[in-house]
């Protein structure tokens, strides 16, 4: 425990760290600032206007769909579907276009509801906290070993998986300590921006659990990105390593097997090697990659083509993100256990 203590000092006199924290806190702020801004309540003279303009634009659009009835008929009595390959029933043009009903969602302000909405804030809060995690794990080990101080410390205790461990678990507690915290107040002032920018009535039990759920493996990511990042900065002995690992995933994971998989071999659901799709998938629950190109698998009950799919969920990303973190933490603990500090 003395050893958790003294990492836990050397952890928060750390001014990278403290520097990361406020750069993120104020990457929160201004993220929470903008969408209260950008919303608004959906009053009634809101709904009043947004009646007004759809009404408006359905009574232009019946003068497009009388056009249209009037072409298709034409095209019938010739005996030919024209090029808009018009249907046989000149009378379903009326489907091919919104109702009135749907038309004043289209002119209501933006609204903020917290079931359909706030999802895309847990990734959002997800990936700043994992980008902060990653950094700070990789400059808590990394600065040890660039400066000496690791060697110091192992002079003073010679186990070197116990100091190793020990800087760890101080900064998985510290993380886990700091994400739900965060993640407290990210979701209470989304609530607030909710109740006075939005909608909350639709939340329910099984609602808060899906949030609680997703909050959950926005935890795991954190504290994945912690350990990773002190892991390779542990294996290379620097920052630097860990960061440049990171820039090259981005850079060949992403660039490069787009271009390689997507573009040169045109493999099928060339998606599912990017492992920004499983991160996608971890967060989401899970992903759904349409193959536009493949071809019809079969047609809807109004004729329309059915691509093909994959979904990938979060148990496949979950067991892939598990077998990276054994192998990396796995490499700097064996590393550390035999190479020379020195």
């Amino acid at each position: 425990m003395s050893l958790v203590r003294a990492e836990l000092r050397r952890l928060f006199k750390r001014r990278l760290a403290l520097w990361m924290l406020i750069l993120v806190l104020g990457l929160f702020a201004t993220v929470a600032v903008v969408m209260a801004s950008t919303h608004y309540s959906p009053g009634p003279e809101a709904l009043a206007r947004a009646q007004a303009s759809a009404a408006e634009e359905f009574e232009q659009q019946q003068e497009w769909i009388e056009r249209d009835i009037a072409q298709c008929e034409e095209a019938a009595e010739a005996g030919d579907a024209g090029p808009r390959n018009w249907p046989d029933d000149c009378e379903q043009i009326h489907d091919w276009y919104a109702s009135e009903e749907q038309m004043v969602d289209w002119f209501m302000p933006p609204t903020f509801e917290f079931r359909e909405d706030f999802g895309s804030m847990i990734t959002v809060f997800a990936v700043m906290m994992a980008m902060f995690a990653f950094t700070v794990g990789a400059s808590f080990v990394g600065a040890e070993w660039r400066t000496g101080g690791m060697m110091n410390l192992l002079l003073w205790r010679p186990r070197r998986l116990s100091v190793l461990g020990g800087k760890l678990v101080a900064l998985g507690g510290v993380l886990a300590g700091l994400t739900v915290l965060l993640g407290g107040l990210w979701t209470g002032g989304f609530w607030l921006i909710a109740m006075f920018r939005g909608v909350t009535d639709t939340m329910t039990s099984g609602a808060w659990q899906s949030v609680g759920l997703s909050g959950l493996r926005a935890l795991a990511l954190v504290l994945v990105a912690g350990v990773i990042g002190f892991s390779l900065a542990s294996l290379g002995r620097h920052t630097a390593a860990a960061l440049g690992t990171a820039t090259a995933a981005v850079v060949v994971g992403i660039a490069g097997v787009s271009m390689v998989a997507g573009v040169v071999l045109e493999l099928q659901f060339w998606q599912r090697w990017m492992w920004t799709t499983y991160l996608q998938a971890w967060l989401d629950g899970s992903v759904l990659i349409t193959d536009w190109g493949g071809g019809c698998v079969g047609f809807d009950d109004d004729g329309s083509c059915v691509q093909p799919t994959l979904e990938i969920g979060w148990q496949l990303s979950g067991l892939g993100i598990a077998v990276v973190v054994a192998l990396v933490l796995g490499a700097a603990l064996w590393r550390m256990r035999r190479r020379d500090v020195t």
